[in-house]
């Protein structure tokens, strides 16, 4: 706030009384320049700060603490300031662009020049409206002006030294809706839509990318210069534009036929360049998946021989030698591999089911396929059928063996007395029942690829008589 001490003897009076002696600040604003920007005085000279008299506002402290305001000496009025433990003046929601205050409670003898001798301390006043009921309208030139003047919400006013209830009030300091204040309001936004509008319009022009260069018109030395770029595969996609747009602004006429005839000729004969182009990627899109299939497959072996590594760790002879935190580690790795290598399995799977589909989709569309094409894949997927079936049937085996094994481990431990005797028993028969179970699920895999191999060998004769 700027509150000018507008009569410096009532100041050094006030001083005295106080038992202080002059500071030889008469004459000079109780508080310098507000900064609305901090919410505090800025300026102070560096004095004690709970010192009376230096300024209306004191330095910043905790908010749990009641804020002491200070008394106002005006020429033709005193403010003295409301009690500290009460709580502060309700106010209403602050209006959009508010610079209107409404003041309530004025003295009945306060008159418009003591109204500007108080508030003009807050900012520059533009208009007064006082009402005959102690009451008034200031408007101020900005907006950050109405906090001074709600900080004056409270004081009691007392002009001159007289004590009469005429010269007395108590002021009420609220927000106050008025047009004027609402329509500068809506400019000033207005006018910030605009600016920001107008940001975000150069900033997409200059993120635009740059217009095409415009056709040059035809002539028979630019349509040599375009017939030699439709030959090149890199400028090709400039000469044809062009083509284009000398063909729809209706340059081909009896005397440029001929030559508009030789560069469509050039754009046709890209055609087969494109198609080439084409093939060739597919060709190695082809070379990838199949290497991508080979890699995978080694991967499966690896992991098959990983797994096997555990389950050879897990049969009686070499796991008694194992301590418990072991045995449980390599239970655990055991698991994960078996669920990585499903996984891979799966995968691989899914690349040869497509490749099926893809096969059965080439028969459908193309009836006419050669006899030799059509007897490759099928010998392809019966190929991979056995070898699947072969690692199944030596799995298989191993189970086999393995069931042999634990029978007659399980014998011997009949025959041996053994103090543990019935705990082993118990032991090798859950392995037993695991080892059967497994069993009768590989069985079951291999029953179904020999039937999918059977019927893929009906497949391949009904092919041979329909081609027959």
């Amino acid at each position: 706030m700027t509150l000018p001490m507008s009569d410096p003897t009532a100041w050094a009076t006030a001083m005295n009384n106080l038992g202080m002696a002059p500071l030889g600040i008469a004459g000079q604003p109780i508080l310098p320049d507000f900064d609305p920007a901090l919410g505090m005085m800025t300026g102070i000279p560096p004095i004690t700060p709970m010192m009376p008299g230096l300024g209306i506002v004191p330095p910043p402290i905790p908010p749990d603490m009641p804020v002491v305001k200070e008394i106002i000496h005006c020429k033709s009025c005193t403010l003295f300031p409301p009690n500290p433990n009460l709580p502060p003046p309700a106010t209403r929601e602050r209006p959009p662009g508010c610079k209107t205050v409404f003041v309530g409670g004025l003295p009945e003898n306060g008159t418009e020049q003591i109204i500007v001798e108080v508030f003009e301390q807050c900012g520059e006043i533009i208009a007064i409206r006082k009402s005959k009921k102690n009451f008034c309208h200031i408007r101020f030139a900005e907006e950050y002006m109405v906090d001074k003047a709600l900080y004056l919400s409270g004081y009691r006013i007392r002009l001159g030294s007289s004590t009469d209830k005429k010269d007395t009030g108590r002021l009420h300091v609220d927000f106050a809706q008025a047009r004027d204040d609402l329509y500068e309001w809506e400019c000033k936004q207005r006018m910030l839509a605009r600016e920001e509008r107008h940001r975000r319009r150069m900033e997409e022009e200059r993120l635009r990318p740059p217009s095409p260069p415009p056709v040059v018109h035809y002539s028979d030395h630019e349509c040599s210069i375009v017939a030699e770029k439709l030959k090149d595969d890199s400028k090709f996609s400039e000469a044809v534009q062009t083509l284009l747009t000398w063909i729809e602004r209706g340059e081909v006429n009896r005397r440029s036929a001929n030559n508009f005839y030789s560069m469509i000729q050039s754009a046709n004969s890209h055609v087969r360049r494109l198609v080439n182009e084409k093939a060739a990627h597919e060709k190695d899109m082809e070379e990838a998946k199949e290497k991508f299939k080979q890699a995978l497959s080694g991967i499966l072996i690896q992991f098959e021989q990983i797994v096997a590594v555990y389950h050879s760790a897990s049969k009686q002879k070499a796991w008694d030698h194992f301590t418990k935190a072991q045995r449980k580690n390599i239970s655990v790795w055991c698991k994960q591999a078996e669920e990585i290598r499903n996984i891979h399995n799966d995968e691989l799977m899914g690349i040869r089911r497509e490749e099926e589909m893809e096969m059965s989709d080439d028969e459908i569309e193309e009836m006419t396929e050669t006899k030799e094409t059509e007897e490759s894949a099928l010998v392809s997927q019966a190929e991979a059928l056995k070898e699947e079936n072969d690692s199944l049937r030596w799995q298989l085996d191993a189970y086999r063996n393995e069931v042999e094994l634990l029978k007659q481990e399980q014998g011997k431990v009949h025959r041996e007395d053994d103090p543990n005797k019935e705990q082993q028993l118990k032991l090798l028969q859950q392995a037993l029942q695991g080892m059967q179970q497994h069993l009768l699920k590989v069985q079951e895999e291999y029953k179904k690829k020999e039937a999918e191999l059977e019927k893929l060998k009906d497949d391949k004769l009904q092919v041979e008589k329909k081609k027959k």
